[in-house]
């Protein structure tokens, strides 16, 4: 019987997904990865009931826990948090000093859930890894093909975009062929603790709390000026520029100026040196929208012959709907990308992940952006 250690998280995914494999025949495991320190971490400020109350991650470890006991499976618990601090946080911080937006799930997915917990996996006599990524994949002898999830408002193919075919040889994604709503009935009639457990939402470490606050325990505050990008005017005064993200709305703190017609401000552009925060009106403006990017550290899944130009289909943030692009080769993992139609906030430091209709092709980073 093949041994499978599922990584389960104390959700409702994670915890389907074992009570699937245990079902079709493996031995299944249960482990929990604990990859932050509120105190250690110095994540105090802006979140001083972690000091007093229980910290989210463990009430997510009891949950997991609980579900391990109601499926009859051993639970193991495994410490990734200086891994996680070492290979995903600390580049996290240095990219937002930039001004630029990384995104840490894909480095933990390459770093710690599809690495380091893999080898612990392995060391545990484990045959398979397996999480409850909305994801599929097809293990030909050595070819392994990622497939977007059947739930195409939860495919997260766009977050395993840094994988290597190594890493995917031994992985399994149970849920990958199911919607969530079929996840949570399949765990409503199993009565699981999680069952009707809300969706984790934003950045793991952080929880339900303010992101701005979050980042000035790390990077602090600095204050500068806003100014209209179209009449170079000073229009109000932000905390700093790394605390935004291109084609924020909220959290301006401006509105009602004089001399302008009223509506909604958009940040489009960020000036980290000298501390300048652009932005523009109407959530349709042209200082928002390009059509070019190039793309770095691309990590490829798929064969991708090297011609003058490639017809795929792109993401250049989660969730958002696949765009027609060419793609020519700069170098091996250097590639420009022309989309076929304005797209809004390409973001410097976010992905830009490859389809071939449902195959994920592979993604890399976003390192310009501008519109010809």
């Amino acid at each position: 019987m093949a041994k499978v250690i599922v990584g389960l998280s104390g959700g409702v995914d994670s915890a389907v997904a074992a009570y699937l494999l245990k079902k079709q025949g493996y031995e299944v495991v249960g482990a929990f990865m604990r990859n932050w320190d509120a105190i250690a971490n110095n994540d105090i400020l802006g979140n001083p009931t972690l000091i007093n109350d229980m910290c989210p991650q463990e009430e997510d470890y009891y949950d997991a826990l609980k579900v391990a006991e109601q499926l009859g499976i051993e639970m193991l618990r495994v410490d990734f948090v200086e891994e996680y601090w070492e290979h995903v946080f600390t580049y996290f911080i240095e990219e937002y000093k930039k001004g630029r937006t990384p995104n840490p799930d894909i480095l933990c997915n390459k770093y710690i859930k599809f690495d380091a917990f893999a080898k612990f996996a392995k060391e545990n006599g484990a045959d398979y890894l397996a999480t409850g990524h909305y994801a599929r994949i097809i293990h030909e002898n050595d070819n392994h093909i990622m497939l977007k999830g059947i739930d195409q408002n939860k495919d997260q193919t766009y977050f395993l975009c840094q994988l290597s075919k190594e890493q995917l040889s031994n992985v399994l994604f149970p849920v990958g062929h199911l919607t969530k709503q079929e996840v949570r009935e399949i765990a409503l009639e199993l009565d699981l603790n999680v069952a009707k457990k809300k969706d984790s939402t934003g950045i793991c470490f952080i929880g339900e709390r303010n992101f701005r606050d979050f980042l000035k325990n790390y990077i602090p505050a600095q204050k500068g000026k806003i100014v209209d990008i179209k009449t170079n005017e000073v229009i109000g005064e932000h905390d700093g520029v790394m605390y935004y993200t291109l084609g924020q709305r909220r959290g301006l703190g401006i509105g009602g100026i004089a001399n302008h017609e009223s509506g909604s401000w958009f940040v489009v552009n960020k000036d980290v040196n000298k501390n300048i925060l652009y932005v523009a009106q109407g959530e349709e403006n042209n200082y928002l929208f390009h059509n070019w990017a190039r793309i770095e550290n691309v990590n490829w899944l798929g064969d991708i012959k090297n011609k003058k130009f490639i017809e795929l289909n792109a993401k250049f943030r989660y969730r958002q709907k696949d765009i027609p692009v060419l793609m020519r080769f700069i170098d091996e993992t250097s590639v420009e990308v022309k989309a076929l139609e304005l797209v809004r906030a390409i973001t410097m430091g976010q992905s830009c992940v490859f389809y071939d209709g449902d195959i994920c092709l592979g993604g890399g980073i976003i390192e310009e952006v501008k519109r010809i």
